[in-house]
């Protein structure tokens, strides 16, 4: 057996699943606003609706909105430092020039510069300077920075010089929790950099988090490994969660879109996952979330590393309903996790888009009676509302005219129309309430290469190959089983106006997860 749990801004979602992967068990509980409460419930929620036997269970798997929650409400953000190698060039930019000013002063954002750097083909800029960077950690000791993000320019393509600095601070300051933006972000030094001081930021908080992801389920007397869903669909251990926090930023939309996939037997599709607060409006290839090519802006903040291409917008079963029947509005203000207790349907005094399910028979929750009073035109008017904004978001995503198929999932999803304007018949799955809990319990694990690589005439083919073999290998070291892994995609950009035959290549691996059985103590380490 192996457990699936999504928490959500409104929902914790949780689904037994037994080896063969049918859904035992499926259960919608109330987010708390701790997180750990409501995975608490949803754990003794599945118990209840199918008993089993905690030690059981091989595996847990959990999407989380902790992170992106806490980098947008700015905080619980640890005070960090940026330094960039990269001088004499770069100066002109300095570090977090493009943030928000409230981000700056939540994360007390100190900027420095050192030299270093590399050029796309692996010439230095200049050398490192270890006795800069001495001077710098005594400045960053000064001021309170306990966690460091270090930044070199083109380090995708030669991470020497950030590995060194990161070894000079370290013996300078021991206690430094230090994240190289090689490990994180894409080519793009502005974008990559953010997402590297971003992941900083979060690194004091994501330690708590998983200790306290740990201790709930422990407390449900699991022994099982435990595992946090990617932004691209796959897992994580809880180590590697720690040192990489920002890679769960959009793990809750693409857990239903996997989830999706599966449920519908549909791997080239658009996804509309219809959640408490919003909609995320997303597309499938080959059952993986199609990855955004380009910047991704997470709280003001431009980034680059891996999101997928989602299209949210303010409509949920939480929504707040508002006008008249000639001219209802449905979001984007949502009553959140608070739905239980301030929708007319729960007693509240709150018109949501919950109660216009209710109103109009297409749910059956809370008391239906407190909704009779509803004037008809004002519930068919807040449907009609829904039903055409949600059909431009899929509109929006689309890349041709091609038929492309719509799943619907998650709870709120009672609340779009049967066939959708330009996109036809709606596919609403067995499950689909708890589609993303689904999504997160049979995710599997990933490898990936994106860098600049340098292809002389004739080694085409032979530089292919070793990208290949180097993203199954990543795949193999995450905890995949070896012969379940297959190369996902390839994409090869050959970069214009640079010599050398300068190419970036992006290979993509995935495969199932190696279970090792119950963890007998600390949590068990993939190989990440």
């Amino acid at each position: 057996m192996r457990i699936g749990i999504d928490v959500g801004g409104t929902n914790t979602d949780a689904v037994l699943l037994g080896d063969a992967g049918e859904v035992l068990a499926a259960v919608k509980t109330a987010t708390t606003s701790d997180v750990s409460g409501g995975i608490v419930a949803a754990l003794a929620a599945l118990q209840g609706k199918h008993a089993f036997d905690p030690i059981g269970v091989r595996a847990v798997m959990i999407g989380t909105t902790h992170f992106i929650n806490a980098l947008v409400e700015a905080r619980r953000l640890a005070p960090t430092a940026a330094l960039r190698l990269g001088l004499p060039a770069t100066a002109s930019l300095p570090p977090m020039v493009d943030w928000p000013e409230r981000l700056v002063e939540a994360v007390h954002g100190r900027a420095y510069l050192a030299h270093g750097g590399h050029e796309f083909d692996g010439r230095k800029i200049s050398d490192l300077d270890e006795d800069e960077l001495r001077r710098h950690a005594a400045d960053m000791a000064a001021h309170g920075v306990r966690s460091l993000a270090i930044t070199s320019v083109f380090s995708p393509v030669s991470a020497e010089f950030e590995l060194r600095a990161a070894e000079v601070i370290a013996a300078e300051l021991p206690e430094m929790a230090i994240s190289l933006s090689h490990e994180i972000g894409r080519i793009g030094l502005l974008e990559r950099e953010n997402a590297t001081v971003v992941n900083a930021a979060l690194r004091e908080l994501a330690a708590g988090i998983v200790d306290g992801l740990t201790a709930s389920v422990l407390g449900a007397g699991i022994l099982a490994p435990i595992y946090l869903s990617q932004n691209d669909g796959t897992l994580m251990d809880v180590e590697h969660a720690r040192r990489y926090p920002v890679s769960t930023f959009a793990s809750g939309p693409t857990n239903s879109m996997r989830g999706a996939a599966v449920l519908s037997g549909v791997g080239n599709c658009a996804v509309i996952d219809v959640g408490g607060t919003t909609s995320d409006v997303g597309v499938l290839t080959r059952g993986f979330p199609r990855e955004a090519t380009t910047e991704v802006s997470v709280a003001g903040i431009r980034t680059n590393f891996r999101m997928p291409d989602v299209l949210s917008i303010g409509i949920g079963g939480g929504s707040l309903v508002t006008g008249t029947a000639d001219s209802a509005a449905v979001g984007p203000r949502s009553v959140g996790y608070r739905l239980t207790e301030e929708a007319l349907v729960f007693g509240g005094s709150t018109l949501t888009a919950t109660d216009i399910a209710v109103a109009a028979g297409r749910a059956d929750i809370g008391d239906a009676s407190l909704v009779a009073h509803l004037d008809r035109s004002l519930v068919r008017a807040a449907l009609e509302r829904i039903a055409a904004d949600v059909a431009d978001a899929v509109d929006r995503m689309r890349t041709s005219s091609a038929p492309l198929p719509v799943v619907a999932v998650g709870g709120g999803s009672v609340l779009l129309p049967d066939v959708l304007a330009g996109s036809g018949e709606v596919l609403r799955p067995e499950n689909f309430a708890v589609a993303n809990a689904i999504g997160a319990a049979i995710a599997q694990v990933g490898g990936e290469v994106d860098r600049v690589f340098t292809i002389e005439p004739g080694r085409r083919h032979e530089v292919l190959d070793a990208a290949r073999a180097e993203a199954v290998e990543r795949a193999v070291a995450a905890g995949a089983t070896p012969n379940s892994v297959e190369v996902l995609e390839v994409d090869e950009v050959p970069l214009p106006y640079l010599p050398g035959g300068a190419t970036r290549i992006r290979v993509k691996a995935v495969g199932d997860l190696q279970l090792h059985g119950a963890r007998t103590g600390a949590p068990e380490v993939a190989g990440v």
